[in-house]
């Protein structure tokens, strides 16, 4: 069983359409929304695809506030893991991620245990970003590949695929981060423990509808949290493996 989780906040003008080309793509894949007490019902229209089209498809878990990003994922990866979903895939609400790769990460997964979308290997990409954008994101993911020592290219990204044994022998409750570092987290508590990680190419595409996530608080979190995770090393379960080249 696969099962897509996505976090959201004020993508009601994104999320129907999202589920709709999700579903063309991949018509028996499960979609999990957690949705953080958005004020513009987006939860509700959930409500209402979840009793209609999508019944036994699509699933909503309801939170009271904005309680973040990594929060968000922990909360449906336990989710997932109290059922019995082989495949448990990160994705965006605001098409960033294009659903189009979703059968590639499936694919790619047969021969590995953590998918990672990446803009940064041949073949993937960005549009829509300003330099400094761009400046920025690579120099967050080198920064991070320098000081945790990773050989990945793109480690903030938000489009993944997990196994369901990785996230079974991660322990989600000792998951520091909460913002974008998350991402770098997760990745590397999977890479120490010794899981096979691949990269797929994707093109990451700028949000159409609604405002970006991003803020310079979520920036600061995540490089002192680099520095932290660097540091507790020692506390994880280190092994030396070699990356899957895309």
């Amino acid at each position: 069983m696969k099962l897509v989780i996505i976090p959201t906040y004020n993508e009601k003008d994104n999320i129907g359409e999202l589920l709709g080309l999700i579903y063309s793509y991949v018509p028996d894949i499960h979609v999990l929304v957690v949705d953080d007490g958005s004020p513009d019902g987006t939860g509700e229209l959930i409500e209402n695809l979840m009793a209609g089209e999508y019944q036994g498809r699509l699933f909503l878990i309801k939170r009271a506030g904005k309680l973040g990003l990594g929060t968000a994922y922990i909360a449906g990866f336990k989710w997932a893991l109290q059922r019995e979903y082989e495949y448990i895939f990160e994705m965006d609400a605001d098409f960033s991620h294009n659903p189009k790769y979703l059968p590639k990460f499936l694919e790619a997964i047969t021969g590995c245990d953590v998918v990672l979308g990446s803009r940064y290997v041949s073949g993937g990409g960005v549009t829509n970003w300003s330099l400094i954008r761009r400046i920025i994101s690579l120099g967050g993911s080198l920064y991070s590949r320098i000081i945790l020592s990773l050989p990945f290219h793109d480690l903030t990204g938000g489009f993944k695929c997990f196994r369901r044994k990785v996230l079974e022998t991660i322990d989600l409750d000792d998951v520091k981060s909460n913002g974008y570092s998350f991402q770098i987290e997760m990745t590397y508590r999977a890479f120490l423990l010794g899981f096979a990680i691949k990269e797929v190419p994707i093109v990451f595409e700028e949000r159409a509808e609604g405002q970006s996530k991003m803020s310079s608080s979520i920036f600061r979190e995540a490089v002192w949290m680099v520095l932290k995770l660097r540091t507790a090393k020692t506390g994880m379960k280190a092994a030396k493996v070699k990356p899957i080249k895309p």
